[in-house]
Protein backbone atom coordinates (compact mmCIF):
# COMPACT_ATOMS: atom_id res chain seq x y z
CA UNK A 1 0.00 0.00 0.00
CA UNK A 2 1.54 3.44 -0.93
CA UNK A 3 -0.81 5.71 -0.01
CA UNK A 4 -3.77 6.03 2.39
CA UNK A 5 -6.99 5.21 1.70
CA UNK A 6 -10.26 6.48 3.31
CA UNK A 7 -12.00 3.81 5.03
CA UNK A 8 -9.88 1.50 3.01
CA UNK A 9 -11.63 -1.61 4.95
CA UNK A 10 -14.83 -0.81 3.57
CA UNK A 11 -13.81 0.47 0.08
CA UNK A 12 -14.07 -3.49 -1.65
CA UNK A 13 -15.55 -6.76 -0.17
CA UNK A 14 -13.03 -8.54 0.97
CA UNK A 15 -14.88 -11.67 0.25
CA UNK A 16 -14.57 -11.55 -3.52
CA UNK A 17 -10.90 -11.99 -5.40
CA UNK A 18 -9.33 -9.19 -6.97
CA UNK A 19 -9.53 -11.04 -10.37
CA UNK A 20 -13.64 -11.49 -10.43
CA UNK A 21 -13.79 -8.01 -8.96
CA UNK A 22 -12.02 -6.52 -12.19
CA UNK A 23 -14.05 -9.31 -14.41
CA UNK A 24 -17.12 -8.14 -12.80
CA UNK A 25 -16.36 -4.04 -13.46
CA UNK A 26 -15.19 -5.17 -17.12
CA UNK A 27 -18.20 -6.93 -17.81
CA UNK A 28 -20.74 -4.35 -16.23
CA UNK A 29 -18.68 -2.12 -18.63
CA UNK A 30 -18.74 1.28 -19.84
CA UNK A 31 -17.60 4.49 -18.37
CA UNK A 32 -20.41 4.38 -15.67
CA UNK A 33 -18.50 1.90 -13.41
CA UNK A 34 -15.13 4.14 -13.42
CA UNK A 35 -16.82 6.17 -10.66
CA UNK A 36 -16.09 9.87 -9.85
CA UNK A 37 -12.93 11.03 -9.94
CA UNK A 38 -13.06 13.33 -6.82
CA UNK A 39 -9.67 15.23 -6.36
CA UNK A 40 -8.75 15.67 -3.16
CA UNK A 41 -8.86 19.01 -2.80
CA UNK A 42 -12.25 18.86 -2.38
CA UNK A 43 -12.46 16.50 0.19
CA UNK A 44 -9.76 19.10 2.43
CA UNK A 45 -12.15 21.88 1.51
CA UNK A 46 -15.43 20.70 2.80
CA UNK A 47 -13.37 19.18 6.00
CA UNK A 48 -11.92 22.92 7.05
CA UNK A 49 -15.60 24.05 5.87
CA UNK A 50 -17.04 21.87 8.39
CA UNK A 51 -14.54 21.99 10.84
CA UNK A 52 -14.58 25.78 11.31
CA UNK A 53 -18.74 25.45 11.46
CA UNK A 54 -18.61 22.95 14.38
CA UNK A 55 -15.23 24.40 16.23
CA UNK A 56 -17.81 27.94 16.01
CA UNK A 57 -20.99 25.88 17.61
CA UNK A 58 -18.51 24.53 20.36
CA UNK A 59 -17.06 27.48 21.30
CA UNK A 60 -20.90 29.42 21.27
CA UNK A 61 -22.10 26.64 23.22
CA UNK A 62 -19.34 27.30 25.87
CA UNK A 63 -19.12 30.69 26.09
CA UNK A 64 -23.15 31.45 26.43
CA UNK A 65 -24.40 30.14 29.77
CA UNK A 66 -27.86 30.18 28.74
CA UNK A 67 -27.19 27.44 26.40
CA UNK A 68 -25.88 25.01 29.16
CA UNK A 69 -28.56 22.97 29.03
CA UNK A 70 -28.99 19.10 27.75
CA UNK A 71 -30.34 19.91 24.61
CA UNK A 72 -27.35 22.13 23.76
CA UNK A 73 -24.63 19.89 25.01
CA UNK A 74 -26.49 16.82 22.86
CA UNK A 75 -26.29 19.27 20.23
CA UNK A 76 -22.03 19.91 21.19
CA UNK A 77 -21.78 16.63 21.20
CA UNK A 78 -22.90 16.26 17.69
CA UNK A 79 -20.70 19.26 16.96
CA UNK A 80 -17.83 17.14 18.46
CA UNK A 81 -18.71 13.54 16.40
CA UNK A 82 -18.82 15.79 13.13
CA UNK A 83 -15.11 17.33 14.17
CA UNK A 84 -13.62 14.16 14.47
CA UNK A 85 -14.97 13.32 11.15
CA UNK A 86 -13.33 16.66 9.43
CA UNK A 87 -9.86 15.94 11.28
CA UNK A 88 -9.90 12.69 10.34
CA UNK A 89 -10.39 13.41 6.67
CA UNK A 90 -8.21 16.34 6.72
CA UNK A 91 -5.26 14.42 7.91
CA UNK A 92 -5.71 12.11 5.70
CA UNK A 93 -6.31 14.03 2.79
CA UNK A 94 -3.17 16.04 3.90
CA UNK A 95 -1.06 12.90 3.97
CA UNK A 96 -2.55 11.89 0.83
CA UNK A 97 -1.21 15.31 -0.77
CA UNK A 98 2.17 15.38 0.64
CA UNK A 99 2.95 11.48 -0.44
CA UNK A 100 1.68 11.97 -4.03
CA UNK A 101 4.15 14.89 -4.37
CA UNK A 102 6.40 13.13 -2.59
CA UNK A 103 7.23 15.72 -0.02
CA UNK A 104 6.45 12.57 2.61
CA UNK A 105 8.04 9.37 2.19
CA UNK A 106 6.49 6.71 4.83
CA UNK A 107 7.05 2.94 5.19
CA UNK A 108 4.11 1.00 4.12
CA UNK A 109 3.81 -0.62 7.48
CA UNK A 110 3.64 2.54 9.28
CA UNK A 111 1.09 3.76 6.76
CA UNK A 112 -1.62 0.74 7.58
CA UNK A 113 -0.71 1.57 11.23
CA UNK A 114 -2.09 5.17 10.07
CA UNK A 115 -4.76 3.74 7.93
CA UNK A 116 -6.39 1.60 10.96
CA UNK A 117 -6.21 4.71 13.34
CA UNK A 118 -8.03 7.10 11.03
CA UNK A 119 -10.38 4.44 9.66
CA UNK A 120 -10.60 4.33 13.80
CA UNK A 121 -11.89 7.67 14.15
CA UNK A 122 -13.85 7.57 11.24
CA UNK A 123 -15.86 4.71 12.37
CA UNK A 124 -16.06 6.27 16.04
CA UNK A 125 -17.39 9.83 14.35
CA UNK A 126 -20.38 7.74 12.57
CA UNK A 127 -21.25 5.33 15.54
CA UNK A 128 -21.43 8.85 17.74
CA UNK A 129 -23.12 11.04 15.50
CA UNK A 130 -25.71 8.42 14.67
CA UNK A 131 -26.23 7.87 18.37
CA UNK A 132 -26.16 12.11 19.16
CA UNK A 133 -29.25 12.13 16.08
CA UNK A 134 -31.44 9.89 17.75
CA UNK A 135 -30.68 11.42 21.05
CA UNK A 136 -31.59 14.87 20.06
CA UNK A 137 -34.51 12.86 18.37
CA UNK A 138 -35.91 11.70 21.72
CA UNK A 139 -35.04 14.79 23.80
CA UNK A 140 -37.11 16.91 21.35
CA UNK A 141 -39.60 14.36 21.63
CA UNK A 142 -39.36 14.88 25.79
CA UNK A 143 -39.85 18.55 25.24
CA UNK A 144 -43.46 18.19 23.40
CA UNK A 145 -44.74 15.61 25.16
CA UNK A 146 -43.49 15.83 28.41
CA UNK A 147 -42.98 19.48 28.74
CA UNK A 148 -44.19 20.04 32.48
CA UNK A 149 -41.60 16.98 33.51
CA UNK A 150 -39.04 17.75 31.10
CA UNK A 151 -36.43 19.04 33.53
CA UNK A 152 -36.95 16.27 35.81
CA UNK A 153 -36.89 13.54 33.27
CA UNK A 154 -33.69 15.05 31.28
CA UNK A 155 -31.81 16.02 34.53
CA UNK A 156 -27.60 17.74 34.12
CA UNK A 157 -26.56 13.93 35.70
CA UNK A 158 -28.95 11.76 32.92
CA UNK A 159 -27.34 14.18 30.44
CA UNK A 160 -24.20 13.33 31.11
CA UNK A 161 -24.60 9.45 31.94
CA UNK A 162 -26.12 9.19 27.98
CA UNK A 163 -23.13 11.07 26.43
CA UNK A 164 -20.71 9.33 27.94
CA UNK A 165 -22.30 5.87 27.43
CA UNK A 166 -22.37 7.35 23.78
CA UNK A 167 -19.20 7.76 23.61
CA UNK A 168 -17.71 4.73 25.36
CA UNK A 169 -20.51 2.43 22.94
CA UNK A 170 -18.39 4.42 19.52
CA UNK A 171 -14.85 3.75 21.02
CA UNK A 172 -15.27 0.10 21.92
CA UNK A 173 -17.82 -0.36 18.85
CA UNK A 174 -15.11 1.03 16.15
CA UNK A 175 -12.29 -0.88 17.74
CA UNK A 176 -14.32 -3.93 17.54
CA UNK A 177 -15.29 -3.16 14.46
CA UNK A 178 -11.33 -2.61 13.34
CA UNK A 179 -10.48 -5.51 14.40
CA UNK A 180 -13.05 -7.78 13.05
CA UNK A 181 -13.61 -5.87 10.11
CA UNK A 182 -14.05 -9.33 7.90
CA UNK A 183 -16.77 -10.91 9.42
CA UNK A 184 -20.40 -9.70 8.24
CA UNK A 185 -21.88 -10.38 11.36
CA UNK A 186 -19.82 -6.68 12.21
CA UNK A 187 -21.78 -5.15 8.73
CA UNK A 188 -25.29 -6.25 9.83
CA UNK A 189 -24.90 -4.62 13.46
CA UNK A 190 -24.10 -1.43 11.69
CA UNK A 191 -26.50 -1.55 9.17
CA UNK A 192 -29.04 -2.74 11.77
CA UNK A 193 -27.73 0.49 13.86
CA UNK A 194 -28.59 2.57 10.77
CA UNK A 195 -32.15 1.48 10.11
CA UNK A 196 -33.03 1.98 13.87
CA UNK A 197 -32.04 5.34 14.24
CA UNK A 198 -33.84 5.96 10.67
CA UNK A 199 -36.87 4.51 12.25
CA UNK A 200 -36.35 5.89 15.52
CA UNK A 201 -35.93 9.58 14.25
CA UNK A 202 -39.05 8.75 11.69
CA UNK A 203 -41.15 7.42 13.96
CA UNK A 204 -40.43 10.76 16.53
CA UNK A 205 -40.71 13.29 13.96
CA UNK A 206 -44.01 11.94 13.13
CA UNK A 207 -45.43 11.51 16.20
CA UNK A 208 -44.14 15.11 16.87
CA UNK A 209 -45.45 16.58 13.85
CA UNK A 210 -49.08 15.03 14.27
CA UNK A 211 -49.41 15.92 17.50
CA UNK A 212 -48.33 19.71 16.37
CA UNK A 213 -51.20 19.54 13.72
CA UNK A 214 -53.87 18.70 16.29
CA UNK A 215 -52.58 21.33 18.07
CA UNK A 216 -52.82 23.84 15.40
CA UNK A 217 -56.23 22.35 14.61
CA UNK A 218 -57.59 22.89 17.68
CA UNK A 219 -56.82 26.57 17.98
CA UNK A 220 -57.97 27.24 14.06
CA UNK A 221 -61.24 26.16 14.80
CA UNK A 222 -61.60 27.98 17.80
CA UNK A 223 -60.06 31.42 15.87
CA UNK A 224 -61.76 30.64 12.91
CA UNK A 225 -58.27 31.19 11.01
CA UNK A 226 -57.45 27.60 8.34
CA UNK A 227 -54.86 29.98 7.19
CA UNK A 228 -52.61 29.79 10.38
CA UNK A 229 -53.15 26.34 10.26
CA UNK A 230 -52.34 25.52 6.53
CA UNK A 231 -49.10 27.78 6.76
CA UNK A 232 -47.69 25.90 10.49
CA UNK A 233 -48.89 22.56 8.65
CA UNK A 234 -46.57 23.52 5.65
CA UNK A 235 -43.55 24.76 8.19
CA UNK A 236 -44.04 21.64 10.03
CA UNK A 237 -43.98 19.54 6.92
CA UNK A 238 -40.99 21.03 5.34
CA UNK A 239 -38.87 20.89 8.60
CA UNK A 240 -39.44 17.47 8.80
CA UNK A 241 -38.86 16.65 4.85
CA UNK A 242 -35.59 18.63 5.73
CA UNK A 243 -34.38 16.75 8.69
CA UNK A 244 -35.04 13.10 7.95
CA UNK A 245 -34.28 14.02 3.56
CA UNK A 246 -30.68 15.15 4.51
CA UNK A 247 -30.19 12.28 7.26
CA UNK A 248 -31.17 10.16 4.59
CA UNK A 249 -29.46 11.30 1.47
CA UNK A 250 -26.33 11.88 3.20
CA UNK A 251 -25.97 8.22 5.10
CA UNK A 252 -28.35 6.37 2.66
CA UNK A 253 -25.68 5.94 0.14
CA UNK A 254 -22.67 4.53 2.71
CA UNK A 255 -24.58 2.07 4.53
CA UNK A 256 -26.48 0.91 1.25
CA UNK A 257 -22.21 0.52 0.14
CA UNK A 258 -22.32 -1.88 3.47
CA UNK A 259 -25.44 -3.74 2.36
CA UNK A 260 -24.30 -4.66 -1.28
CA UNK A 261 -21.19 -5.53 0.57
CA UNK A 262 -22.29 -8.13 2.31
CA UNK A 263 -25.12 -9.57 -0.06
CA UNK A 264 -23.63 -9.17 -3.62
CA UNK A 265 -19.82 -8.76 -3.48
CA UNK A 266 -18.92 -9.79 -6.79
CA UNK A 267 -22.53 -9.01 -8.73
CA UNK A 268 -21.79 -6.72 -11.55
CA UNK A 269 -23.82 -4.01 -10.43
CA UNK A 270 -22.47 -3.99 -7.06
CA UNK A 271 -18.75 -3.70 -8.17
CA UNK A 272 -20.05 -0.43 -10.20
CA UNK A 273 -21.49 0.34 -7.28
CA UNK A 274 -18.32 0.25 -4.85
CA UNK A 275 -16.50 2.62 -7.44
CA UNK A 276 -18.64 5.95 -6.21
CA UNK A 277 -17.28 5.25 -2.84
CA UNK A 278 -15.67 8.83 -2.64
CA UNK A 279 -18.86 10.24 -3.68
CA UNK A 280 -20.41 8.55 -0.26
CA UNK A 281 -17.71 9.89 2.30
CA UNK A 282 -18.42 13.20 0.08
CA UNK A 283 -22.21 13.58 1.35
CA UNK A 284 -21.40 11.97 4.89
CA UNK A 285 -18.69 15.28 5.19
CA UNK A 286 -21.45 16.90 3.85
CA UNK A 287 -23.70 16.39 6.49
CA UNK A 288 -21.07 17.40 8.91
CA UNK A 289 -21.31 20.78 6.99
CA UNK A 290 -25.28 20.82 6.89
CA UNK A 291 -25.61 19.01 10.93
CA UNK A 292 -24.90 22.75 12.43
CA UNK A 293 -27.39 24.71 9.94
CA UNK A 294 -30.37 22.23 10.99
CA UNK A 295 -29.97 21.51 14.93
CA UNK A 296 -27.77 24.23 15.93
CA UNK A 297 -28.01 27.37 13.67
CA UNK A 298 -31.84 27.68 13.76
CA UNK A 299 -31.79 28.90 17.91
CA UNK A 300 -31.36 32.63 17.98
CA UNK A 301 -29.76 32.75 20.80
CA UNK A 302 -26.93 30.50 19.71
CA UNK A 303 -27.04 33.03 16.14
CA UNK A 304 -26.34 35.35 18.71
CA UNK A 305 -23.76 34.05 20.74
CA UNK A 306 -22.11 32.52 17.51
CA UNK A 307 -22.04 36.37 16.45
CA UNK A 308 -20.40 37.50 19.29
CA UNK A 309 -17.89 34.04 18.78
CA UNK A 310 -17.04 35.50 15.37
CA UNK A 311 -16.28 39.09 16.45
CA UNK A 312 -14.21 37.93 19.11
CA UNK A 313 -16.62 40.08 21.67
CA UNK A 314 -15.49 37.60 24.69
Amino acid sequence: MSTLAPLRLLREPWNASEGNQSNATAGAGGAWCQGLDIPNELFLTLGLVSLVENLLVVAAILKNRNLHSPMYYFICCLAVSDMLVSVSNLAETLFMLLMEHGVLVIRASIVRHMDNVIDMLICSSVVSSLSFLGVIAVDRYITIFYALRYHSIMTLQRAVVTMASVWLASTVSSTVFITYYRNNAILLCLIGFFLFMLVLMLVLYIHMFALARHHVRNISSQQKQPTIYRTSSLKGAVTLTILLGVFFICWGPFFFHLILIVTCPTNPFCTCFFSYFNLFLILIICNSVIDPLIYAFRSQELRRTLREVVLCSW
